[in-house]
């Protein structure tokens, strides 16, 4: 089998250090989305169970199909977007704005607009958006160190020779070092471990226009446009060509299957898809879809086991998901920002979309990388010589 040829240990860290760093990042504002719906303990489980196995089926299926690594994850702004805009909505009338979503979000994919809207944006400019997106993470490794030095800072020393001397295995001694560290400082917070499988509980659907208008529509345009396209431009960046309609289509259809149990919005992943892309998932692009398949068995693992795997999850303290995840982005932001100034001609306008997408500016609840993009657009559509149009 393929799949046993080319898996490897780096591979499977990258894809146990995506999901960490995508569920420990945003799991609290997806439990705040339920909490706003007041969503009981079981409901809020049975959550957390349709996104895990949403995001493990999809990236474990579609990665195997295409034998590149495509990597799903829920709405985090759509989440952040249903606390403020789902207060007084019932729960069966978000979970009828859930599948309006979801449903909006199929056609978008199959009927192919999404992908040719898409495939207009120049790889300088997405990938500008790329390395705006993931800066972040990259300066936060560092500012890790001014509250836990001790635990950061071996850490990145860690990693700088385990980048001279084992660069396949850099993460996996980093990781293993930090875990080792923080537990010798009592920073693991094991004791909040206990063991819980989530239940699914399935919700009649209720439809009314306030939810269709206030929920449903915000929940697509901010899933596509801060989520998708994001995720469509790390593929597009790293190198990997393959038709996005499908990748679209197919989280479409299964958040529509999911929806009922609480699935709110799958997604294209942008941020921790870009560390199974990376170059410390495997030195061979065609053997870095192992990390996507290992990210999917450990979303699953979240799905089955619900609040378990949560809290193991969140048992690890803040400074060391956020140096990992920032050590192991390092390649991609580098290979980001020399893809978006190596053409003269729209150096400019990839620098105006790298600033816009780092500064996280959010408006009308629309994420950053988004505007970003737009502003890069719009600068190049007015810098470029009109001989050239």
């Amino acid at each position: 089998m393929r799949l046993l040829a080319d898996f490897s240990t780096s591979a499977l860290i990258a894809g146990f250090v995506a999901v960490l760093v995508g569920f420990t990042s945003s799991a609290v504002i997806v439990f705040q989305a339920a909490q706003t719906l007041h969503a009981t303990a079981a409901e809020t489980a049975s959550w957390m169970g349709a996104l895990g196995i949403g995001m493990g089926l999809t990236s474990i299926v579609l990665s195997l199909r295409y034998r590149v690594p495509v990597l799903t994850a829920w709405s985090t702004p759509g989440a952040a977007m249903l606390i403020t805009s789902a207060a007084g909505v019932s729960m069966a009338e978000a979970i009828g704005a859930f599948l309006v979503s979801a449903a909006l979000i199929t056609i978008s994919g199959f009927s192919g607009y999404f992908e040719r809207m898409i495939s207009r944006i120049p790889i300088s400019i997405a990938s500008a958006m790329l390395a705006g997106v993931l800066l972040r993470f990259g300066l936060d490794a560092f500012v890790a160190m001014r509250s836990q030095f001790v635990l950061v800072f071996p850490m990145f020393c860690a990693y700088l020779l385990g980048r001279r001397l084992l660069p396949r295995y850099a993460i996996v001694v980093t990781l293993a070092l930090g875990v080792g560290i923080a537990a010798s400082q009592g920073l693991l917070r094991i004791d909040e471990i206990h063991l819980e499988l989530a239940r699914p509980v399935f919700t009649v659907p209720a439809f009314s226009w306030p939810a269709l208008i206030g929920v449903a529509l915000p929940l697509y345009v901010v899933t596509m446009a801060s989520q998708n396209v994001p995720g469509v431009a790390v593929i597009r960046a790293s190198g990997y060509q393959l038709p996005i309609s499908p990748l679209i289509g197919w989280t479409g259809a299964a958040n529509i299957v999911l929806a009922p149990f609480g699935g709110f919005a799958l997604n294209l992943a942008a941020i921790t898809a870009a560390i199974c892309m990376g170059r410390e998932a495997h030195e061979n692009p065609d053997r870095r879809y192992v990390a996507a398949v290992s990210a999917g068995v450990f979303y699953l693992l979240i799905g089955v086991f619900g609040a378990t795997i949560g809290s193991l999850f969140l048992a690890f303290p803040r400074e060391l998901v956020v140096a990992i995840a920032g050590f192991a982005l390092l390649g991609t932001i580098g290979s980001g920002l020399a893809a978006a100034l190596s053409h003269e001609a729209e150096r400019e306008a990839a620098l105006l979309t790298f600033l816009v997408t780092a500064s996280g500016v959010a408006l009308a609840g629309v994420g950053s990388a988004f505007w970003g993009l737009l502003a890069g657009l719009a600068a190049l559509l007015v810098l470029r010589d009109p001989r050239r149009r």
